[in-house]
């Protein structure tokens, strides 16, 4: 191929991933997973699982005798307090982020290290030594993203049988090679068997393509596709789920997410005060005994509490119900499902709960708890605390609050998913805790019945006042700064919905100019603030 076909070619898978849109499915962004990281603990358990299983597809798992993985860039350098190694172990274990038994990590984990051997798969045990096959190349940076990790195998005489790189791109979301330059092409590998994924990719292909009722690109498209239909944003995001599950799947699946949030934020609140997070920090729980402050009414004038207050919702089926709340036959469904609301008026009588349930969150996560990715697992905590506050003190009809609000805050996550990242290895915090602010801000104003153009100002005002915001994690931990970030973000999540909704929408920035602005400071960080734990507070504040 002469120099000007080359050109043309580049200029042409260019020209489509310019033409792709930002539209993949909220449950692709919203995964069920484990703490501490969403990048650094569930893409890499999520990359074993799929190593282990292409073993078994291609019938050369029983032949390996060793196996050997390295971890390159961020992974390396902050992978022994994010979690990594031990996530790993359990992916080769065959094990998934969503249904693992974190009780049992530490043991099992343990045990290979003791016995110095592992079971793939959990069917076929062989020699390995933690010490001497995970390998961790500090520094060394695969070209492809800072998250790099290669898994390889050998036979008893020492051939290589199979080997593969992966790179854990946040959010949980696991690419390789192959599938790097294909824009959007990520969500498939959030599935770990080969028979899921290759259907999966093969269906997607096609429906992000021609298929999807109401794709958008960026912010302005999206408004523009709000204003053509006359809908709002979570009516939009609900007929493009529709293409891919029914009504009453996207319901369970909306209220799993939400009940899985709530569950971490009780999980957290109601731990023991003396307990320690692990680590070398020795950081103190602070959740519990900030909560039972708030039960004892020191926080007025939010009525007291005697216990904590549950709020988790049925996962029941609806179709065909007479009220036609998912049997309707209305078009379009979702006008039916959430339909548009009066404005609310609230006080904030406590912003205290906000930090409480946003630290009790990052608690859990710095615990190895179960916690929802958010979009990540780093800044898990800022979205659960707006809405958990939401449903406690303003809200009328829990189900369709829930409903709205992650339908409403997933579409803003898919657009700095594609205009930018939701990664801190490549564009610092900014991309974790900066984009959950602003997915909260505009799930909030939603639910409070704020416009389009309202929404849309809520999520620019949350990033605007975050970027620039590193990553500088003390001993590589998710702890210090990042448990206190995400109360930060959600109090600021709130501010920003309050001056869009005392506003009417027409602001000088946009969400679109605000997420290219971030994208391009994200660029500009020096490679030390991107969750290295080489720069900021991680080289500055002493360990011991």
């Amino acid at each position: 191929m002469d120099d000007s076909a080359q050109r043309q070619n580049k200029e042409s898978v260019t020209e489509n991933q310019e033409e792709h849109h930002a539209v993949v499915s909220t449950f692709d962004l919203f995964s069920i997973g484990v703490g501490p990281s969403s990048s650094h603990t569930v893409g890499p358990m999520r990359a074993a699982k799929i190593f282990i299983n292409d073993l078994k597809e291609h019938k050369v798992l029983e032949r390996v005798h060793t196996l050997r993985v390295d971890m390159f860039g961020s992974l390396a350098l902050t992978g022994a307090g994010h979690g990594t190694p031990d996530a790993i172990l359990m992916g080769i274990e065959g094990e998934t982020p969503d249904e693992v038994e974190t009780s049992t990590i530490p043991a099992r984990v343990k045990d290979i290290h003791t016995n110095k051997s592992i079971n793939l798969d959990g069917t076929h045990r062989i020699r390995f030594d933690p010490e001497k096959h995970l390998i961790f190349n500090y520094f060394k940076t695969l070209p492809q993203h800072p998250n790099g990790l290669r898994f390889c195998v050998y036979d008893k005489d020492a051939n290589l049988i199979a080997t593969n790189e992966y790179f854990s791109i946040g959010g949980g979301f696991v690419v390789n090679e192959n599938t790097q330059l294909d824009h959007g092409e990520n969500v498939y590998y959030k599935e770990e068997t080969k028979e899921k994924k290759d259907t999966v990719v093969a269906e997607r292909r096609q429906q992000d393509v021609a298929v999807v009722s109401l794709p958008f690109r960026n912010a302005e498209e999206l408004l523009q596709v709000c204003r053509r239909e006359n809908m709002t944003i979570a009516q939009v995001v609900f007929e493009n789920e529709l293409k891919w599950s029914t009504p009453d799947e996207i319901r369970n699946k909306l209220l799993r997410i939400w009940n899985t949030m709530d569950e971490s934020i009780r999980n957290g609140v109601m731990a023991s005060s003396e307990d320690c997070l692990p680590g070398a920090l020795k950081v103190r729980r602070r959740a519990p005994a900030l909560y039972q402050k708030l039960l004892k009414g020191l926080y007025n004038p939010v009525q007291p509490k005697s216990t904590y207050i549950d709020s988790q919702i049925p996962m029941t089926t609806k179709s065909g119900t007479s009220d036609g709340v998912a049997g309707s036959e209305a078009f379009p469904l979702s006008l039916s499902v959430l339909p548009k609301r009066q404005r609310k008026r609230f006080f904030l009588p406590a912003l205290d709960y906000l930090s409480v349930y946003a630290i009790a969150v990052n608690e859990e996560n710095a615990c190895g708890g179960r916690v929802v990715t958010a979009p990540t697992n780093g800044a898990a905590g800022t979205i659960p605390s707006v809405l958990k506050y939401y449903l406690e003190f303003i809200s009328e009809n829990p189900e369709r609050d829930v409903m709205e609000f992650l339908l409403t805050t997933s579409a803003i996550g898919m657009l700095y998913k594609r205009g930018a990242s939701i990664s801190a290895a490549e564009v610092g915090c900014q991309g974790e805790v900066g984009v959950a602010c602003s997915m909260a801000a505009a799930g909030f104003t939603a639910v409070m019945g704020g416009s389009i153009d309202q929404v849309e100002n809520a999520a620019e005002i949350g990033m605007e006042h975050n970027l620039g915001l590193t990553c500088d994690p003390i001993a590589g931990l998710v702890q210090v700064p990042c448990i206190e970030r995400n109360a930060l973000a959600a109090v600021k999540a709130i501010a920003a919905a309050q001056l869009a909704l005392n506003g009417e929408g027409d602001h000088r920035v946009s969400l679109d100019q605000v997420i290219e602005t971030m994208r391009q400071t994200g660029l500009d960080m020096m490679s030390k603030y991107k969750e290295t734990s080489q720069g900021g507070l991680a080289v500055n504040v002493p360990v011991c």
